[in-house]
């Protein structure tokens, strides 16, 4: 089952992408008050996969007005070649149409072999053409990856 995620969701949440290898947690955006501030600002868009009565993949997904991003789109390993990432995908592009978002955009770091062939695989273009730059405003919110 896919559902909108809200707050309730984050210690589940929190938990599965800490399971995650590779996974990418930024100190204060991943943080509940951070979560809870993107679930705010984005309500409907955000999503979770229930299977067996326990939270298995998720997607934090928002968007500005004319573009939507997905944000730490995984799915518990025990979870995966099951269908669970493509049918989150389809769910919250469908909440962005809704919102009249017309196209949709991920970052995946280059070494996440494993996402990388799942986005090339249900049909995502990989964009070569520009170039994605970052400025940190507040020097707490670091970035800590998941190496188990």
């Amino acid at each position: 089952m896919i559902r909108e995620m809200t707050i309730d969701d984050y210690e589940e949440v929190s938990n599965l992408w800490m399971t995650i290898r590779g996974f990418g947690i930024v100190k204060v955006d991943d943080s509940k008050e951070g979560v809870e501030r993107f679930l705010k600002r984005n309500p409907s868009t955000s999503v979770v996969a229930i299977e067996d009565e326990k939270i298995v993949g998720s997607i934090l997904c928002g968007h500005d007005g004319r573009r939507g991003h997905f944000y730490h789109v995984c799915v518990a390993e025990e979870y995966r070649r099951m269908g669970i990432g493509k049918s989150m995908v389809v769910e919250a592009m469908q909440a962005l149409r809704k919102e009249k978002i017309t196209r949709v955009s991920l970052n995946a770091f280059r070494d996440n072999d494993l996402g990388n062939a799942f986005w090339n695989t249900i049909g995502w273009t990989k964009r070569e053409d520009f170039n994605h730059y970052e400025f940190t405003l507040n020097k707490e919110n670091i970035t800590a990856f998941n190496n188990q």
